[in-house]
């Protein structure tokens, strides 16, 4: 989800978690069902932490400043990892306390009818929230299985409302099959048993989101395929002999800071230097609309002073070999041997 992207994923979410939240609050005053308490904290909390999305969302937007010049795109990370937190709380710890408690001391459901209404209609909400969700992330996903998009994703938003709407819907299942096994079995244990597995559930979500954020906070680099389009574009501009390492960095969903070491020929005036360097960077930007910081350095390559175990240069040579080719691609300096 880029800057320019639709929040309506976010924005279905919270208005579908306000009514589900305000839904399941009357059933459990009608019902007293744990379960449904617990749903209910569930969806206060979805609420609130689609609340932060849109915060964070907003913060990142401000330009950069002295202290911060950067910018503040990674406020969008520290805001989803604020949502793990409030999850894994809000969520998953008073969920275990509330059926621990019930099933140290169970009471029961009353009005079970109530209970049934209520989460058929909070299942049909969460249902279209859910579907937003997929549509707005089958656009940014491209080929990439569900899995890897939540894994490699840059912009938190749609993962975070993916991984909440489908625990939820999970949830309502274990609330479903917990009063019904409270009302025929006339033992409000069930209901408990029922708050229990909801908040291990979010209790896991929260714990995959968490390290999902952890990552994007200490700083991912970009896709291979970016990396790809990087390289290209540096080795196409005539004065660069090659990349000789190449460091990208997300400091926000849509911005990304490249660095590189890039080899010209010995002998070559600075001016030309200079001129080549510009229009690398003018290339990157062209090819990476997001490659909004970019530092180029020159040097003379020679292999012997480079550690191919580098990361960096790792990063070099793997996004210059392209898919299907059989050796890298860059141009030879004068006196380097292939």
């Amino acid at each position: 989800m880029s800057s320019k992207d639709s929040p309506r994923a976010v924005l279905a979410a919270l208005g579908a978690n306000l009514g589900i939240a305000a839904t399941k609050f009357i059933a459990f005053v009608v019902t007293g069902s744990a379960s449904l308490l617990a749903e209910s904290v569930h969806s206060v909390a979805d609420s609130g932490n689609q609340v932060l999305l849109l915060i964070g969302r907003t913060r990142a937007r401000r330009a950069e400043t002295e202290q911060h010049q950067f910018g503040f795109g990674a406020e969008r990370y520290v805001y989803a990892f604020i949502v793990a937190v409030v999850l894994f709380v809000v969520g998953a710890v008073f969920s275990l306390y509330e059926g621990i408690s019930r099933i140290l001391h169970p009471e029961a459901v009353l009005s079970p009818g109530v209970a049934f209404a209520v989460l058929a209609v909070a299942i049909a909400l969460e249902a279209f929230s859910f579907r937003t969700a997929v549509n707005e992330s089958n656009r940014s996903r491209g080929r990439a299985g569900w899995r890897a998009f939540i894994r490699h994703a840059k912009a938190p938003e749609l993962p975070a409302v993916l991984l909440e709407d489908t625990a939820a819907l999970i949830g309502l299942g274990f609330a479903l099959i917990a009063v019904i096994l409270s009302a025929v079995t006339h033992n409000g244990a069930w209901d408990g048993a029922g708050s229990i597995a909801i908040g291990a559930l979010l209790g896991c979500v929260a714990a995959v989101f968490a390290v999902e954020m952890k990552s994007l906070l200490i700083g991912e680099s970009a896709s291979a395929e970016i990396q790809r389009a990087i390289v290209a574009a540096i080795e196409d501009c005539p004065p660069i002999v090659r990349v000789i390492h190449l460091r990208t960095l997300h400091v926000g969903p849509d911005s990304l800071l490249v660095a590189a070491k890039v080899a010209v020929r010995a002998g070559e005036m600075a001016e030309a230097i200079a001129a080549g360097i510009d229009a690398a960077e003018a290339r990157i930007r062209a090819a990476v609309p997001i490659a909004g910081l970019i530092y180029l350095e020159p040097d003379l390559y020679e292999a012997a002073r480079h550690d191919p175990t580098d990361p960096a240069v790792r990063s070099a040579t793997a996004a210059r070999t392209r898919p299907g080719s059989q050796a890298p691609s860059a141009k030879q300096a004068p006196g380097e041997q292939q």
